[in-house]
């Protein structure tokens, strides 16, 4: 009988060692999560510079469609969570993201990007958080994606920096627009690069990359 009950005795503390770690960073966690924030940084100034051209188009079309293009400026708070899986770690990369961004020359104050980063990257935490940051899946990412939507209008609603009336037209199309955008770019399509990343070997170190990786296995098999 004590054979029996030993596994048990020596899983618990094991497992009492290791929960109290789960949610601290190592210095790859900073360091992916950093990469993250400076290359979305880089795409952020990119697309500012060439949805210039098309935005005008989609708002002579519908007044709001241009919020098409917002989760292009989205992406690296779900992105930097779905990989990192730490707390903190969607307000990180978007921060430093918007922060390099306003550095490199950004339509908008700086005061301002560092704020809509804020709010994208809290935004884009809370939907991991509702599940304790122990549900990771497209559901979840699409969800994150949506609400970091939400944060970026927010922001634009409550300070008028896009002058937006939610009770006229523009508003309403504004925002689902960019709900939408936010699902599809920084919520399915972030979660499918993720899984493209783990595949290629990548992201070993992080249990998302040996999750992805082992799912993978288990598909082809």
């Amino acid at each position: 009988m004590a054979q029996q009950y030993a596994p048990n005795s020596q899983s618990t503390p094991k497992q009492s060692s290791i929960r109290p770690h789960r949610f601290r960073w190592r210095v790859a966690d900073i360091a992916v999560a950093s990469v993250i924030g400076v290359a979305s940084a880089l795409i952020y100034w990119l697309i500012a510079l060439v949805s210039a051209a098309p935005w005008p188009i989609l708002e002579a079309i519908i007044p709001g469609l241009g919020g098409l293009f917002n989760g292009f400026w989205l992406f690296a708070g779900p992105l930097a969570l779905v990989i990192v899986r730490k707390p903190g770690a969607g307000v990180y990369a978007e921060v430093v993201a918007a922060v390099l961004e306003s550095l490199w020359g950004s339509q908008w104050v700086p005061v301002e990007t560092f704020l809509i980063g804020l709010l994208q990257g809290a935004m884009a935490e809370a939907a991991f958080l509702i599940y304790a940051y122990r549900k990771w899946n497209l559901g979840t990412t699409v969800l994150s994606g949506v609400l970091s939507g939400i944060g970026c209008w927010l922001y634009s609603f409550f300070t008028h920096l896009q002058a937006i009336n939610l009770v006229g037209p523009y508003g309403v199309f504004y925002v689902i627009a960019t709900i939408i955008s936010g699902a599809v770019i920084a919520g399915a399509l972030v979660w499918y690069l993720y899984l493209a990343i783990a595949k290629t070997g990548a992201l070993d170190h992080f249990e998302s990359g040996r999750i992805a990786r082992a799912a993978a296995g288990a598909k082809v098999v």
